[in-house]
């Protein structure tokens, strides 16, 4: 009977690494097919040996699932191999475009540019700075000229400009 609960620990075990493996080597999904059939098994054996030792495999289990996944998630960005494999956090540049509201305030009434077509939000240039605007009306081609008629927030609203 003892060798039957080693047994099971040793699939507790089993299941643990593949757990953390499934986390750091992409598999499709097959490590954790093989880790549950190991958890499983391991509460098998356990109910097996006898009631009370089934009910605390399961409650081993209950604990251990979620904590090696989240131990697993938090180690893995520190490895060399998470590094790697997760994608960096983008790192944002001072670019030529307007996000503070009083500036935007001030380009109400001012003319521009469409630099993207409006469908209805798209960017414009007004005095070499890059905004998104919104058209006051569906599509704006690009390279029409525009005027701010509205800034809500962080919203400009926009109206071309007829040349008759």
């Amino acid at each position: 009977m003892g060798w039957w609960l080693l047994f099971a620990v040793f699939l507790y075990a089993a299941c643990a690494a593949l757990i953390v493996a499934e986390v750091l080597l992409p598999s499709g999904g097959i490590l954790s097919v093989c880790a549950l059939a190991c958890l499983v098994g391991g509460i098998v054996v356990c109910f097996n040996s006898g009631v009370v030792a089934g009910w605390i495999s399961i409650l081993a289990a209950v604990i251990m699932v979620p904590s090696l996944l989240a131990i697993a998630y938090r180690v893995l960005p520190k490895t060399r191999f998470g590094r790697q494999v997760i994608l960096a956090r983008p790192v944002r540049q001072r670019g030529d475009a307007i996000s503070d509201s009083a500036e935007l305030a001030q380009l109400l009434g001012q003319s521009g540019e469409v630099v993207t077509p409006l469908r209805p939000v798209g960017t414009c240039r007004f005095a070499g700075q890059r905004v998104e605007c919104v058209a006051e009306s569906g599509y704006v081609e690009k390279d029409k000229q525009i005027t701010v008629i509205r800034v809500e927030g962080t919203q400009l609203t926009v109206r071309v400009i007829d040349k008759a």
